[in-house]
């Protein structure tokens, strides 16, 4: 018998549930499912919200041939395979067929280019589905074909709508005498996700016997999911919760508490080079220049997670952990490249001074090009002090020293170099 998350999986779009903001009524995905004109997308989201879903309805919507592949145990030549399964199927002003691919960041980059042609020419619909930033994963030509919609963990109305559902709508549930008194445990151990939802749902109903009233209450499912603790989940915890505490844990300088959630997440079975990614944004994000040497801890920890691998890799982790949150802080990088931006936002493309403007051709210095532009190794300590925003943002701060040791010794030389224009 399919298991219960499999048997409740919608077939109709109309079925489908959560995910207001991209298939409510008149939301940007559902409007585009209802259009047929479905173009290469990624969903991007944590585990069981409804990804593989949302690519079956489609299928069915579009009565267009439908292709799945798991990145976990599929190839290039199963790609490629599929790709010329997909293009015998092409008709005259059809609905191009779709592929389907799970975990699309698992793909490899040679995996990844072999769809590029196919998503390219629209002899395929790709629908990709990962629980990891596309931006980090996914190779930048087949994200710029893909449009990215992100979805979000199931909230509390949700979850209680598919548990009500599936007592009064699956064929055996129904057979039974079930009533729902209480839900937050199985909210609790869902975590936002449906699959585990259904599985917990599963494993309470099954610890009664058939020939008994079942009244689910937060006791009789706390307890059976403790009894079948392994069967449910290796951690029963909520994956964005745990990074979050992990990250802030480290920015708020506890190495205690960040090697804790560490440990959550190694043996939750998070990827570990997931959570190198993490500390090496951090580094930078949170530490940044009040010590420079983190960003190399944590590429390094990065590279030699991939040379050793696991379970030895995890000491490496742990090294770095323990040395970021140790490490004083400073998020100046972050705040001045996120001001800067915002101004840009704003002003758009300013005029470039003249004098820092590139000239290689006669025309250009002609019409003034890099004239009385200032090298400043030609001076004293190699520096001159000169002008280099636009004129429309002259005597903009972008930078702001942190006060820290190393930052304050950043700081005294921009003053000393520039006197009152660096006057931290």
């Amino acid at each position: 018998m399919q298991p219960l998350a499999e048997r409740m999986r919608p077939k109709k779009l109309d079925q489908y549930v959560g995910q207001e903001h991209l298939m409510g009524s008149g939301a940007i995905l559902r409007n585009i499912i209802e259009s047929g004109k479905i173009p290469s997308f990624i969903l991007w989201g944590p585990p069981g919200v409804g990804k593989t879903t949302i690519a079956s309805v489609i299928a069915e919507k579009l009565e267009t041939p439908y292709y799945a592949l798991s990145a976990i145990n599929s190839g290039v030549k199963d790609v490629r395979e599929t790709i010329a399964s997909a293009k015998k199927q092409q008709f005259f002003n059809s609905s191009p067929p779709v592929l389907f691919i799970d975990e699309i960041h698992r793909f490899s980059k040679s995996q990844q280019d072999s769809l590029l042609l196919a998503v390219e020419k629209g002899i395929i619909t790709l629908i990709g589905a990962t629980t990891e930033n596309p931006s980090f994963e996914v190779i930048s030509a087949l994200l710029s074909r893909c449009q990215v919609y992100v979805l979000k963990a199931l909230e509390k109305d949700h979850l209680i709508q598919l548990v009500d559902t599936a007592v009064t709508k699956d064929h055996f549930l129904k057979s039974r005498d079930i009533k729902v008194t209480e839900y937050e445990a199985l909210i609790k151990f869902s975590g936002g996700d449906a699959r585990k939802l259904y599985n917990c749902l599963e494993i309470t109903i099954n610890s009664i016997p058939d020939d008994h009233p079942l009244i689910i209450t937060n006791e009789l499912v706390e307890s059976s999911i403790q009894q079948n603790i392994q069967q449910y989940d290796k951690t029963g915890e909520n994956h964005y919760d745990t990074v979050s505490a992990f990250i802030k844990s480290i920015r708020g300088s506890d190495p205690n508490a960040a090697i804790y959630y560490l440990a959550r997440m190694i043996e939750g079975g998070e990827d570990p080079k997931f959570i190198c990614r993490r500390l090496i944004i951090l580094a930078s994000e949170d530490i940044g220049l009040a010590n420079p040497n983190a960003l190399l801890i944590a590429n390094n920890c990065f590279t030699a997670l991939e040379k050793i691998g696991m379970p030895e890799g995890r000491i490496i982790m742990s090294q770095c952990v323990i040395y970021l949150a140790a490490s004083p802080k400073s998020n100046s990088a972050y705040m001045a490249i996120g001001k800067a931006q915002d101004i840009v936002r704003k002003t758009g493309g300013l005029s470039i001074p003249l004098h820092l403007r590139n000239a290689p051709t006669k025309l250009m210095k002609e019409l003034d090009y890099g004239t009385n532009y200032n090298y400043a190794h030609d001076n004293p300590g190699n520096f001159v002090m000169d002008e280099y925003l636009p004129e429309e943002l002259k005597g903009t701060e972008f930078y702001h020293s942190s006060n820290n040791p190393a930052e304050n010794k950043i700081a005294e030389r921009l003053k000393n170099l520039w006197k009152q224009k660096y006057n931290f």
